[in-house]
């Protein structure tokens, strides 16, 4: 594949290192023209990874203008929201303004469209105005800016029944339970650590499966809505701790379930938690890593030096028809819709 085809993937947006892929580049190139085959966007809202923006809070001090600060100077000195240290970043809300001529992607992004990106904010050329308003309940940014992007990047057309900010929550986590439909079977002994959004949606998605089979545990560092969880049926039992401390972790995870796990999915939002997840599973059974601060080295060699025989899996965030999926599970799933405010009633997170 030669000359213009790389196009499609956004090579030519790339200005350090020359010739990589625009996720893995230093720094992109957010300015106009559009070319040819690119989509622009007026992007309104920026909804930063839990990982991410974890990390900006604990180190500016937790002031939302500190954080509205770091996250200008990281989209002006990269061309794209990638945190330096965590190397994530999240996705974005906004418009549809033009598609370039050969603009080949879905045929609902027109001009006007409200959408929601979703592929990371690691690879779009992003480019801010200005930084209006920092949530800090649900880490998302308002702000004025634009977005460049290209027919192999997916997004979505916001649906009309359900708010713009709660859509955002949903949509960037939407690969984590579109996943659980791929790797749960029923019977299997079940751990979602960490009961965030992919947390909890995983919950949702992995009890569908399951149903009444198997054995669903959830872990967190506080309980958060789990109590609610397990009332309602989500999960099978629950337990606080701290997802870094590898043996507490195994512990608690073994207490809860009974014994070791079949699939271990790690959706926390902290560094240093692979290695309680790789030792609550089973020898031959398998850890799901959707958390943005896993890193490979700890993981793989953690495994080996344990002597694990663990299938360690890393989280891929798009799945074919995942958007959709995800709405769904939430519109159909009471705890759910008030976990991301669909309803106005809905109370704050506990």
């Amino acid at each position: 594949m030669k000359g213009e085809a790389w196009r499609r993937w956004g090579v030519h947006r790339v200005l350090e290192p020359m010739g990589c892929l625009p996720q893995a580049a230093a720094r992109l190139d957010p300015t106009l023209p559009l070319q040819p085959e690119e989509i622009l966007l007026r992007v309104t809202t920026l909804n930063i990874d839990s990982a991410s923006f974890r990390q900006i809070v604990d180190d500016v001090g937790g002031s939302p203008d500190a954080v509205a600060r770091r996250i200008e100077g990281i989209v002006r000195e990269r061309g794209k929201m990638q945190n330096p240290v965590t190397g994530s970043g999240g996705m974005l809300l906004g418009e549809v303004v033009e598609r370039g001529p050969a603009f080949d992607g879905d045929p609902a992004l027109v001009p006007g469209a409200a959408v929601a990106t979703l592929v990371s904010l690691t690879l779009t050329p992003l480019a801010i105005d200005a930084v209006h308003a920092v949530h800090m309940d649900r880490e998302q940014v308002a702000v004025t800016g634009h977005a460049i992007l290209w027919p192999t990047a997916p997004m979505v057309v916001l649906p009309s029944d359900v708010g713009a900010a709660a859509a955002v929550s949903v949509l960037d986590v939407a690969g984590a339970p579109a996943q659980m439909h791929r790797l749960v079977a029923p019977g299997m002994r079940v751990v979602i650590v960490g009961a965030g959004k992919s947390g909890l949606l995983c919950l949702a998605a992995a009890r569908q499966v399951l149903g009444t089979s198997g054995r669903l545990v959830a872990l967190d560092r506080a309980p958060g809505w789990l109590p609610e969880a397990q009332r309602v049926g989500m999960c099978d039992a629950w337990s606080v701790v701290d997802a870094t401390d590898p043996v507490a972790l195994a512990d608690a995870a073994w207490a809860a379930m009974g014994g070791p796990a079949d699939l271990v999915v790690n959706t926390a939002n902290a560094p240093g938690t692979e290695m309680g997840c790789i030792l609550a599973a089973r020898q031959g059974g398998a850890v799901y890593f959707f958390n943005m601060a896993t890193s490979f080295s700890r993981a793989t060699l953690g495994a080996e030096g344990a002597g694990c025989d663990v299938t360690l899996l890393m989280g891929n965030g798009f799945v074919p028809g995942h958007a959709s999926l995800a709405l769904d599970l939430v519109r159909s799933t009471p705890l759910l819709r008030q976990v991301f405010r669909l309803d106005a009633s809905s109370p704050a997170a506990p």
